[in-house]
């Protein structure tokens, strides 16, 4: 079997509707230039003149995700060393449009997933210590992720097994196993720390081939930190691992290991459904073959 498609749209988020949103809750900003400058899974998002943008739900189950980041981001953006896009105003539910939107800053650079870093080893350096900034206990009142992020990895299993059933890799028997020794490892059994929960190469931007901001925290959550980790195997090559999980903190053999479970996991998901999204589909080939 094939893989398949990105999740559908449930709402059309078309310029007339942003249009229209921002002229009736901040109409003070609804003459500015309108640009779709991205959309993924969950949500579209618009440049909205220079200096801002507009990010909005495009299927419901993105609306909770938009209200973690509008409580949270303002918060941790003032102790993290890279930008983060905190919302600087918020929107509601209309007539026309069901959810929860925001309008955040704009953040100049491309993915990750499509440029080269200038120095590698420098910018490893530079995203472990972001993560150790980041990965500090959560309050008892942090989000609870739907999707696992942040909890125990082996509880993906079936998700793994079903996503290698459509593949049908030629390679599917030796990731099995791979996944059951990585998976074997104890689970985490510290404090539950904040984490980004979807830590990839096109949710880091890079500006002159330095990193310039991590973005889309839509799945941050707090629980075990390996989640994050698996950037290790997207974005650097083995030296540079050893340097990033070095900048990362206290980040011992067990949570280095479920580290690259995540990978093997996020490797497989980008695979399955990307049918319709070149990037991901190359982000899941080469992390993989980085998994080799």
């Amino acid at each position: 079997m094939a893989a398949q498609d990105m999740p559908a749209a449930e709402v059309a988020v078309t310029p007339a509707l942003v249009r229209a949103l921002l002229a009736e809750q901040h109409p003070d900003l609804a003459g500015l230039p309108l640009e779709e400058i991205a959309f993924g899974w969950d949500n579209v998002v618009y440049r909205l003149g220079p200096a801002l943008t507009v990010r909005l739900p495009r299927r419901r189950l993105a609306d909770a995700l938009v209200e973690h980041e509008q409580r949270w981001l303002p918060e941790l953006a003032a102790r993290l060393p890279l930008p983060i896009p905190a919302p600087v105003r918020v929107g509601v539910p209309s007539r026309d449009y069901p959810w929860r939107w925001s309008i955040c800053p704009f953040m100049e650079g491309e993915l990750a997933a499509d440029v080269a870093l200038a120095d590698p080893l420098t910018e490893a350096r530079r995203l472990g210590g972001f993560l150790r900034a980041l990965h500090v206990p959560a309050p008892d009142a942090a989000p609870v992720n739907g999707f696992g992020r942040g909890q125990a990895v082996g509880r993906l299993s079936p998700r793994v097994a079903e996503n290698l059933d459509r593949l049908a890799l030629p390679e599917s028997d030796a990731i099995r196993q791979r996944w059951r020794d990585l998976t074997s490892v104890a689970e985490w059994d510290g404090p539950a720390l904040w984490v980004h929960g979807d830590l990839h190469t096109a949710n880091v931007l890079v500006r002159d081939g330095r990193l310039a901001a991590v973005i889309d925290f839509g799945d941050i959550t707090a629980g075990d930190p390996a989640v994050d980790l698996a950037i290790a195997w997207m974005l650097f090559e083995p030296a540079e691992r050893s340097v990033f999980r070095a900048a990362a903190g206290d980040v011992d053999d067990a949570t280095w290991t479920r580290a690259e479970a995540w990978a093997l996991h996020f490797a497989i998901v980008y695979l399955a459904n990307s049918a319709d999204n070149p990037r991901i589909a190359r982000m899941g080939h080469r992390l993989l073959a980085a998994l080799a």
